[in-house]
This record gives structure tokens, sequence and C-alpha cells, in this order.
């Protein structure tokens, strides 16, 4: 048993490894300079008739674990390609800068190097605040824009005056980056509505020591660069259509955020809320989250494209 629970992590990652080759990507790694290196799963091969798709994930786990369930539906469809954001994954910089911009900077550069000019994007949490700088940074390559759960429009002050569950950086690093099988319970109460009642410590420890141990302190300074002096009226509006994805029951960032980042990007934006859901919502909710994806970046294609970018296969309703 023993045995068993040590690699379940290890296996875990294994198998998402082979399902996204199966899903027709690859892994790759690009140095971008300057002591920065980013890998991303990108096309084996890109289909130049075909739009391309770009999904970055939370500070929770690298790309593989929160992008899974989406990547055999989304590759019919785009040239999908999913980074690990720097300190996740096999990205890393020698670089001090920790702010969602330099991220941006970084993934844009990574495209680049993969000779996409122009690109959609989808950001879980996390993702959702890299996803928005890119927005805002570099407007003519970002088309169309979905944030999820991504608390981008919160305030410095928000934490003093009680929104949180959490009352201060440093605590919410502590949940966010779980030390113990207790620190990892406290985060599965806070990010699920209905989260798992018992899963083994053995298997926690084994999350802990692959998923929580490599880059800590970058990973806290990325944490922490996201509340340091953050205000709405520093925050620039972005342009391009944009969908907003909220759990209703969001914990980390509660529904209050999603609200105010409607009413910042404007006429621009529209908001779902998916009933019953937390934070977590590509867990609790993927078939909800890929119904609204698909209507708001699929659906709008045209039939002839629609088709082209199937494959042939017909579009489906859900994952």
């Amino acid at each position: 048993m023993g045995s068993r629970c040590l690699s379940f992590t290890a296996w875990r990652d294994r198998y998402f490894r082979y399902s996204f080759s199966r899903a027709g990507l690859k892994s790759t790694t690009t140095d971008l300079g300057d002591g920065t290196v980013m890998h991303c799963w990108a096309p084996k091969a890109h289909d130049h008739s075909t739009p391309s798709l770009l999904l970055l994930h939370g500070i929770g786990a690298n790309a593989m674990w929160q992008w899974n369930r989406f990547v055999s539906s989304l590759t019919r469809h785009f040239n999908v390609y999913v980074p690990d954001l720097l300190f996740f994954g096999d990205s890393r910089t020698t670089r001090p800068e920790r702010s969602e911009g330099f991220q941006a900077q970084c993934v844009m550069a990574l495209l680049e190097a993969h000779g996409v000019r122009r690109t959609s994007v989808v950001g879980l949490s996390y993702g959702g605040f890299v996803a928005y700088g890119m927005a805002a940074m570099f407007p003519e390559s970002v088309e169309k824009v979905v944030l999820c759960c991504a608390g981008v429009c919160l305030e410095d002050r928000d934490m003093d005056e009680g929104m949180f569950r959490v009352k201060s950086a440093d605590e919410a690093v502590s949940v966010l980056l779980p030390q113990t099988p207790q620190k990892v319970r406290q985060l599965l109460q806070l990010t699920f509505v209905k989260p798992i009642k018992f899963v083994p410590t053995c298997f926690l420890k084994d999350f802990i020591q692959v998923m929580c141990t490599e880059y800590r302190q970058e990973r806290k300074e990325l944490i922490q660069a996201l509340h340091k002096d953050r205000k709405l009226s520093n925050l620039p509006k972005i342009t391009q259509p944009t969908q907003i994805i909220w759990g209703e029951r969001d914990l980390v960032f509660p529904l209050e955020l999603a609200h105010r980042l409607k009413r910042h990007v404007g006429e621009k934006a529209q908001l779902v809320v998916i009933k019953n859901a937390g934070h977590a919502i590509n867990v609790e909710k993927p078939n909800e989250l890929y119904k609204n994806l698909k209507s708001f970046l699929i659906d709008p294609l045209t039939p002839s494209k629609q088709q082209n970018n199937s494959n042939g296969h017909k579009v489906g309703q859900t994952c």
C-alpha cells in the first residue's frame, strides 16, 4: 500500500502526458534567453487554417493537471497551446520579476517562438491574471479572452475589509501552497463545494512532495505580488470580447469580484455564473465549463469553418 501511495501522483502525471499526446500535442521546451525557459504542450503539427487557443493554468498544479479534461475536445477546433507558467512544471527563470505582467510577456514570447501571431486565451484563476495582462499588453495578438474565477479586480484593501476567508497574503500562501496533509484538506474545503471526504494521508503527502515543494519560495512571491498595492484604478481596461466564468460559491475569489470585473470591462464582457460550483470549476463542473467555452469560442465560427476545424468530427455539446 505504501509504495502505491508514494507513486500515485507520479503515475497520474505519466497518464496526463499520454493523454496530451493522444490529443495531438507534444512536449516542447523553449529557451527565451536571459535565464528564462518555458515548457509548453504544443500541436504536433500546426494547422495554419485553424485558429489558435492558449490555455493558462492556476496556482494549484502544472498545466496537465488542470487542463487534461479539455484538451481532447478543444484540439478538434484549435491549435492548442498549454504552457507551464514560470515556476511550474519545467518552466523557470533566473530573473527577479514576479508580476503577472512579466508572466504575460514570457508567454507571448513563447507563442512568437512557436510562430503564433494571434490567439484566443483561457485563464484559470492565476492564469486569468496572466491572460488579462496579455490582452492589455498585446491587444493586436489576443482575439478573445475567457477569465475563469480570476480575481483580477481585487484590491489590496479587500483582504483588510474581510472579503476573503484568509486574513493575510501569508495565510493565503500557507493554504495555496500546502506543506502538510492538513493544509491540503483545508485547500480542498476552500476550493470545492463538495470536497472529497476521505483522502489517504499518504496520497496527500505524495502530492505535496511532487507538486508543492519545488519553487515554493518563488511561487510565494508570485502570490504576494498579486496583492501588493493592487488598486482597481490602476487596472487597464481590455477591449477584446471577454467571457467571465465563475463558481457561484467560490471562496477563493468571491463572486463579488466577478461582478466587479464585469463592470470594469463593460459591454465587451459577458458573465456566466455556474451554480453549486466553487473555485475549482475545471474539476468540479468540467461539462458546464466546456459548454460555456464552446458557446463563446467555437459556436460563433461559421459552419464551414467548424467543419474544417473539427477535422470531420461533429462538434460536441459537452466534454
